[in-house]
């Protein structure tokens, strides 16, 4: 398991990072944010039948029959030239979130700030000009990958949902199953994975299968300025020169319970975080049952990572449900994917600047406690904002290294 002490050590005490990550939940990934081990970049034999096939994702053309634009609605079917400028876009740093080959507003709001970045009408829409920016990048968007021992060997969790008395009972909050954790690697939905890799075992080493091609990670310590957006739900981030080094698509508060307002800095980094549940402190959740410690691990109810912030109880976070980032609401925290976090927590230090845009939430954001994110099927991007949020009300995390004491109210 990774570590569980602080990647800076400027955190005045275990505790306070604590109260700061009691802010939030949902789980994801772990690992530390070296880049996705590099799968090998040419395909297997060719064997181009399946719409899906790697050779058909790579050689994707737009047509101008892409989208809900082009459409009129929006297929649940991924799509190549879709998949193809997702991936695009997640290394050319404007994420688009989890991957499905959808058209959804994660996509659009990727491609949005793409276009603005490119001096292109900002739409959302893809075009001839926009295609041709991001086909500028010529490596290939799906490549093969071998699945190692380590990925087969897991250990892996029971998948007990968002029970907190169950997770308390558990010893880690791994990932439930190797086709979790291969998709969150690749930055993948799990439905796009299976769609690609048909019939392939994902618990076997020495499998192949075909993902994602994402690029390396921001350089350590590269981020000098966040920027929270509210109204946009994306956290941006800039280098010394002002520079936009990347975008991440976030769920940020809710209406009942919003982020703060203003210029904050970044006071630590926690990997592997622990989750404290206190009745005392929260509204919400198994009362009856009393403090509750639950261990880390990538469904952890706040991630793999908590970047603490200088306003009390503050934080920006990780997810154990990658597909509802920007989805959900929060409890004021902000929520990212898990290797969305991972990357920008590798890029700050102690002492970055935060700044929080904008009013509130979106007026269909609110608070309600969350009912099993993870289960059901999912519909990538194409998701409808949902009244669901994470299962926590002002959470509790903190290092693992100090998870005797509450650290404080956070208002996720």
């Amino acid at each position: 398991m990774l570590s569980r002490r602080f990647l800076y050590s400027l955190l005045p005490s275990a505790a306070l990072i604590g109260a700061a990550l009691a802010a939030c939940s949902q789980q994801s990934n772990s690992n530390q944010q070296a880049a996705p081990p590099k799968p090998a970049a040419q395909a297997p034999a060719a064997n181009v039948q399946s719409p899906l096939s790697l050779e058909a994702v790579n050689s994707a053309q737009f047509t101008g029959a892409q989208g809900a634009s082009a459409q009129g609605a929006v297929s649940k079917t991924p799509d190549p030239v879709l998949i193809r400028a997702e991936v695009l876009l997640d290394r050319a740093k404007f994420s688009p979130g989890v991957m499905d080959g959808l058209d959804g507003e994660n996509f659009q709001n990727a491609l949005k700030a793409f276009e603005a970045a490119h001096n292109l009408p900002a739409d959302g829409k893809l075009d001839p000009q926009v295609w041709a920016a991001l086909t500028a990048d010529k490596g290939a968007a799906l490549a093969t990958y071998t699945i190692t021992q380590q990925d087969a060997a897991g250990p892996w969790s029971p998948d007990v949902g968002e029970d907190f008395v169950k997770l308390s009972d558990e010893k880690a909050t791994g990932y439930h199953t190797a086709q979790e954790m291969l998709a969150e690697k690749f930055h993948m939905d799990e439905n796009l994975l299976k769609a690609l890799n048909p019939g392939a075992d994902f618990s076997k080493a020495g499998t192949k299968i075909v993902v994602a091609n994402p690029g390396a990670p921001l350089p350590s310590g590269e981020v000098k300025r966040i920027e929270v957006d509210k109204a946009k739900e994306q956290v941006r981030a800039y280098d010394a020169q002002n520079r936009l080094l990347a975008l991440f698509p976030a769920t940020v508060g809710s209406t009942d319970r919003p982020s703060p307002v203003g210029t904050y800095h970044v006071t630590g980094v926690a990997k592997k975080p622990d989750y404290l549940y206190d009745p005392s402190k929260l509204t919400w959740g198994p009362k009856h049952a009393g403090k509750l410690h639950i261990p880390p691990g990538p469904n952890n109810p706040v991630g793999i990572v908590w970047i603490g912030l200088s306003a009390p109880d503050y934080g920006i976070h990780g997810s154990p449900d990658p597909r509802l980032i920007g989805k959900t609401a929060s409890h004021g925290c902000v929520r990212l994917t898990n290797w969305d976090v991972q990357e920008l927590a590798t890029a700050v230090k102690a002492g970055v600047q935060v700044v929080f845009l904008g009013g509130g939430q979106s007026g269909s954001k609110t608070s309600a406690a969350s009912s099993g994110a993870k289960s059901g099927s999912s519909q990538g991007n194409t998701d409808s904002r949902q009244n669901t949020q994470d299962s926590g009300d002002q959470d509790s995390a903190s290092d693992q290294g100090n998870t005797t004491s509450d650290p404080g109210n956070t208002t996720e």
